[in-house]
């Protein structure tokens, strides 16, 4: 028989049971923003900025003293596509260049050609750039002249401009005074015309020289 005086024996676990978790809820989407009217003003955009100057004054030591030796000789002093060129009066053209060979040190012509402007008064523009080996340097020159004009040959001060002025003298019929040898250098002597010239058309050619030495009409 049990015995009715002994206790009553606690359940198994005295721990409460953990309530039951509900399902995770997923985030809610961000709301859209409403839609602009048709009406509202498009956000103006802001100016294109304006394109750096290709040529802007030069005011340096080179200029200064190019300016205190010729004075209103040097028309002008640019720097181009950061190049520095003189503009300078062309009756100076043989003292400027014996200085800039003499005391500026640009040993080297290195390249010298024209410009055709045929609606101006000073027609072409001469343009010799220099070279100097000692300061590694360029320096352009431009020498604006009339089509009846002789600017001073540039032999004697730098020999390669023999060749480069009789180029000119071909292309553009610019006569230099003093030249030793001036004569054609890539047309026949007897070309007629000039075919770096503006007005000369780039279709145009010697039609007499063609018939007498080739033998065919031009554009044959």
């Amino acid at each position: 028989m049990a015995d009715e005086s002994k206790p009553p024996q606690p359940p198994e676990s005295s721990k409460p049971e953990a309530p039951a978790t509900s399902p995770a809820v997923p985030p809610s989407p961000p709301k859209a923003a409403p839609p602009a009217s048709a009406g509202a003003a498009k956000p103006t955009p802001p100016p294109p900025k304006a394109p750096a100057p290709v040529q802007v004054p030069l005011d340096n030591d080179l200029t200064r003293r190019y300016r205190e030796r010729f004075g209103a000789a040097i028309l002008d002093a640019l720097e181009d596509r950061k190049q520095p060129y003189l503009v300078i009066d062309s009756a100076q053209l043989a003292d400027i260049a014996r200085y800039s060979r003499d005391e500026e040190k640009f040993d080297l012509l290195e390249d010298y050609t024209a410009v055709d402007w045929p609606r101006r008064d000073k027609r072409f523009d001469l343009i010799a750039i220099l070279y100097s080996f000692p300061h590694n340097t360029r320096l352009r020159l431009k020498i604006p002249i009339a089509e009846t004009e002789r600017p001073a040959s540039l032999v004697e001060f730098w020999p390669t401009a023999n060749w480069l002025e009789r180029e000119i003298f071909d292309m553009f019929g610019i006569a230099f005074a003093g030249h030793p040898d001036l004569k054609r250098i890539l047309l026949p002597d007897e070309w007629q015309g000039h075919p770096l010239r503006k007005d000369y058309d780039i279709l145009r050619q010697d039609t007499a020289w063609i018939r007498e030495n080739l033998g065919i009409e031009s554009g044959q």
